[in-house]
């Protein structure tokens, strides 16, 4: 569990299943997808990111707003899946928050806490995030957090029709600070390196968690990523 100013990053409990899939069903939520998500799905896509976390120790948290909300949306950490064009094995942030709590400042605060988690406990080198290019208020809050854009690496999404509006995506990078010091054991940072990052392992709930496909992506987890 991680606890930010606000909020409160945890695991995911059984009453989450419904809000979680009505989100992910909400025409709004998911307009920079081009997707939704039915129950099962959602319910699906659940139980891969609690499998994912006993596996590898990180992942999607649920995101709870104590005297607000029990459940507002999902922010965490994803591997990149080896399909993807740019930054394949790489590690993601992602978010997506239900509209009553969008413009409120949730996704910034929640994906700081996850991010610094990343970079501290997981020792993480770099974090990125990607999302399609019209997709605003998720770049928004991607600037927010102090990630930057790296041309270089725009991409037109595999998994999104060509002529789609929602094909174009762009890329933003955070390193890790200066003085970031891991907090796993050294066999864990070991094997995490070999895969491409400090302290993260594959995923398994990642391609579905927020990629465009059977299952979603976020701008990544695939569902939305709002705020502000």
């Amino acid at each position: 569990m991680l606890r930010a100013r606000r909020l409160v990053l945890r695991q995911w409990r059984e009453s989450d299943l419904a809000p979680c899939a009505a989100m992910t069903q909400d025409p709004e939520v998911m307009r920079f997808f081009g997707v939704m998500r039915d129950r099962p799905q959602s319910d699906a896509w659940v139980e891969r990111v609690r499998a994912h976390f006993a596996r590898e120790g990180f992942g999607i948290w649920a995101i709870e707003a104590p005297g607000i909300a029990d459940f507002i949306g999902f922010v965490g950490l994803s591997r990149v899946p080896g399909w993807m064009p740019v930054a394949a094995g790489g590690i993601e942030a992602v978010w997506t928050l239900d509209r009553p709590f969008w413009r409120q400042g949730y996704a910034t605060e929640a994906a700081e806490a996850a991010m610094a988690d990343g970079f501290g406990r997981l020792g993480l080198r770099e974090i990125v995030a990607f999302t399609a290019a019209v997709n605003l208020p998720s770049r928004g809050v991607m600037e927010g957090l102090g990630m930057l854009r790296d041309p270089s690496a725009d991409f037109m999404h595999p998994r999104v029709p060509p002529d789609s509006p929602l094909c174009p995506h762009v890329l933003y990078r955070s390193a890790a600070p200066a003085g970031a010091v891991s907090a796993l054991p050294q066999h864990a940072r070991k094997r995490a390196a070999e895969a491409g990052g400090d302290g993260a392992g594959q995923d398994g709930a990642q391609a579905e968690g927020h990629h465009f496909g059977p299952a979603l992506r976020h701008h990544g987890a695939e569902p939305p990523d709002q705020d502000a």
